[in-house]
């Protein structure tokens, strides 16, 4: 395929593993890049190979030469300049969520849709084995009838001045690594007779932050009678990105489904046996950008599109009204 040309928005951290590494891996060109601090750009550019720096996202959105835009922005900032990159003709592979909340999300749908571009959500881990795996346990009846998800989402707290702690750019535990526990999920519905029900949800909120999330539970009930259970924390002691599936005839278990790279396991056991199955540790992340680069290319379909994230996010919206807060605000920054 000719290689995808992609431009970056901003000069995040999570950059360098979620598409520097994957472009150098798959043969894509890092066109552009642009940041609010033009000399952190050009530092970014010159330590990942960025062909050039823009004075501004705009200006990334308009250069004629990037065909692809990454947005690893802020959350709040996910729903506008996603916007801005579809009304600019431009596909979009974007961080997750993919909005502040689920009315943000229908209108991203909906430009997405209208104006033809391929748009895909950033939950990488749905496209390594690992999740494959799991999906075929469940679909070869390996495990038996589905019975119930346990999907753990938790870690030590950022700094205070992170903005991941901030409510007007849609902040909170959720928003952060909770949205993956929700995410798997829905990924598992297919087994368990279709889209699972909130049954409750219960939160706390970070002290002196009225409104954000510093941890949040869910329980879940799947149309087969299947419980789903979601926890998440971005206060938690240590990490724990971990996701189990109980069956009628056993348990799978990946201790660290979100980034299996880190760590390929996992672990079957059944009455008759227990064992390991190791994935492999190629990144998420590029098998992620070879199905985004597969959907502009050849037209494959996209797990993760813009119809997924809208359920994603009225699930997150859900949870969060449950737990007595509020949806994210739409952002004014």
């Amino acid at each position: 395929m000719e290689p995808l040309r992609i431009g970056i928005l901003g000069a995040a951290r999570i950059a360098g593993n979620a598409i520097v590494e994957p472009a150098r891996l798959t043969g894509a060109r890092l066109v552009a890049v642009a940041a609010r601090d033009t000399e952190r750009a050009e530092a970014f550019a010159a330590e990942h190979q960025v062909e050039r720096v823009h004075a501004s996202y705009q200006d990334v959105l308009d250069d004629p030469e990037i065909e692809a835009i990454y947005n690893p922005l802020a959350n709040g900032l996910h729903g506008p300049w996603n916007l801005r990159a579809i009304a600019a003709g431009k596909h979009v592979l974007t961080e997750k969520p993919s909005a502040s909340n689920a009315v943000e999300a229908i209108q991203v749908r909906d430009a997405a849709l209208e104006r033809g571009v391929v748009f895909m959500e950033g939950f990488h881990y749905a496209y390594h084995p690992v999740m494959r795996r799991l999906q075929e346990l469940l679909a070869k009846g390996e495990l038996g009838d589905l019975q119930h998800v346990e999907a753990t989402m938790v870690m030590p707290p950022p700094p205070d001045t992170d903005p991941r702690w901030s409510l007007p750019l849609a902040g909170g535990a959720v928003m952060d690594v909770g949205c993956y526990a929700i995410h798997a999920q829905r990924m598992l519905a297919p087994y368990a007779g279709g889209v699972p029900k909130l049954i409750s949800a219960r939160a706390g909120e970070r002290k002196r932050l009225p409104g954000v999330d510093e941890w949040l539970n869910a329980d879940l009930e799947f149309p087969s009678g299947a419980t789903g259970a979601i926890r998440t924390s971005m206060a938690a002691e240590n990490v724990d990105f971990s996701l189990k599936v109980v069956g009628t005839r056993g348990e799978a278990f990946a201790p660290f489904f979100v980034l299996p790279h880190n760590d390929d396991r996992v672990i079957v056991t059944t009455k008759e046996d227990t064992w390991v199955e190791h994935l492999g540790t190629r990144t998420s992340y590029t098998y992620q950008l070879e199905a985004f680069a597969g959907a502009i290319r050849n037209g494959a379909p996209v797990l993760t599109d813009a119809e997924d994230a809208l359920a994603t996010m009225e699930l997150i919206d859900a949870c969060y009204v449950e737990a007595g807060m509020t949806p994210r605000p739409v952002s004014t920054i």
